[in-house]
């Protein structure tokens, strides 16, 4: 399901940061929604300030800013993941939702770095389904691993 950034009330960045140093916690990592659809120059300068560590996932539609120590790049179908994410990425994880999303998988795969980890998680409701699928992809082609969405699994919202 998707974040509602309509649900959610604006947090200026020093409350943010404040936040994060209270929490005693060695990084900080933004998802959305989609973060990118936000200039995050000055939340990661004020982060790192502070010795924090700065994660983000995001789907790449929007520009690069700030400045990040790890880079998921999850993108989705309905808009397209603009080229500078590509090389900024350490990680790439594809949402399986049905056999299509293996090959379109592979497409974004081709436009990383060697070193890129490249993961695939099957898509929450078609788990039971996709499963199989995913598994056996991943041994023939061993470079990808397997995402899981844990705190589903465990009953967390």
């Amino acid at each position: 399901e998707s974040w509602s950034v309509d649900a959610h009330p604006h947090i200026n960045v020093d409350t943010l940061v404040q936040e994060a140093v209270e929490s005693g916690l060695p990084r900080v990592i933004v998802t959305g929604g989609e973060p990118t659809m936000h200039d995050l120059g000055p939340l990661t300068k004020a982060l790192r300030s502070k010795g924090l560590a700065t994660h983000i996932e995001t789907s790449g539609t929007g520009p690069v800013s700030g400045q990040w120590d790890w880079v998921t790049l999850s993108p989705k179908k309905i808009k397209a993941c603009r080229d500078e994410w590509y090389q900024k990425a350490d990680e790439l994880k594809v949402v399986v939702v049905n056999s299509h999303d293996l090959i379109w998988a592979e497409e974004h795969a081709e436009k990383l770095r060697s070193s890129t980890a490249l993961y695939l998680q099957p898509e929450w409701n078609r788990r039971e389904r996709m499963m199989k699928k995913v598994l056996a992809h991943i041994q023939e082609h061993p470079q990808w691993r397997l995402s899981v969405q844990v705190h589903k699994f465990i009953g967390l919202p």
